[in-house]
């Protein structure tokens, strides 16, 4: 009978240092499924973990076998991962199969996670950036355009069956230890370039506190859609010299100048559709999500940049 009362919820993305950390918070008082079609992941004998392709009929026999009474989708894949096809196929189509096959078993609980990528950087963004704002998929690089057409169809359905009690979060920079996306990637560098005359105020969010605001969001149902951030930000340059890093200036004009030179350096490289958030501000507003879940982020600035400063000193 005590079973039976614990949910069963299937995580997505589980190869994701971020979607581990959310499993372990949960697997002491859920039954987990987890997928990821990279990789099957072992996390032992008490959780089934499947490499399935979201589009495949083989996804929806999980529905039926588990009977799931939620989704964490964290399978979001960046760019630098797989081709454009297949990213798109992967991140909006498969995120379509994801959210029809919830309303057609009677899912009652699912979150989203986005990023705060999808607002765009621009010079005339307002300095504190809230849930409101548009997504200025216009402005942004085909790379970018995914993750917003992932987060408007994730919308779609928020509305249309509200009975699947969607929730989507908007991160900013998640870092720490096990991520390996750009940011975190450039933090944990000994030289890391910057865009001469630009260093943008910036958020960072421990991958710990990430973790919790998801557990947060799935245990709290409701409906809506939230930015997740600490109340402090930090200069680009600034961070990068708290973590340790010899900041190298480059160029920024014409754009294909730092590319080449950061190649010919054999530096870290921006991607080319992250270059504009190198430029601007993208600072969000998460009091709204602090407010409504209960929020509050254990790891401040000093400790995340401590970490990739203490990750470069010698033994």
């Amino acid at each position: 009978m005590e079973n039976q009362q614990r949910p069963h919820i299937l995580i997505t993305g589980a190869a994701g240092s971020l979607a581990q950390q959310v499993i372990n918070r949960l697997r002491e008082s859920c039954d987990l499924v987890v997928v990821d079609f990279r990789e099957q992941v072992d996390l032992g004998d008490d959780i089934p973990s499947y490499c399935i392709d979201f589009n495949k009929r083989s996804f929806e026999d999980l529905f039926r076998r588990y009977q799931f009474d939620g989704v964490i989708h964290l399978g979001r894949i960046m760019s630098s991962q797989m081709t454009r096809m297949r990213r798109y196929n992967a991140n909006v189509l498969g995120t379509q199969k994801l959210l029809d096959l919830s309303h057609k078993y009677g899912i009652k609980r699912v979150v989203v996670l986005s990023t705060f990528h999808v607002y765009g950087a621009v010079a005339y963004n307002p300095a504190l950036i809230d849930e409101e704002a548009p997504l200025k998929s216009a402005g942004l690089s085909a790379d970018l355009i995914d993750s917003v057409e992932l987060e408007n169809l994730a919308n779609i359905y928020l509305w249309r069956y509200p009975d699947l009690n969607i929730t989507i979060l908007r991160p900013c920079n998640i870092v720490g230890p096990g991520v390996r996306n750009t940011m975190s990637t450039l933090l944990s560098s000994e030289h890391a370039p910057v865009l001469a005359g630009f260093s943008p105020m910036m958020q960072f969010i421990h991958i710990d506190d990430m973790a919790d605001a998801l557990v947060l969001a799935y245990k709290k149902p409701g409906r809506g859609i939230y930015n997740v951030a600490p109340h402090d930000w930090v200069a680009y340059q600034h961070a990068l010299q708290l973590c340790g890093c010899k900041r190298v200036p480059i160029p920024s004009i014409p754009p294909v100048l730092p590319r080449t030179l950061l190649r010919v350096l054999n530096l870290r490289r921006f991607p080319s559709y992250l270059m504009d958030f190198f430029k601007y501000p993208v600072v969000i507003d998460g009091r709204a999500f602090a407010k409504e879940f209960g929020f509050r982020p254990k790891r401040p600035l000093k400790e995340i940049f401590r970490f990739y400063r203490e990750s470069k000193e010698p033994l």
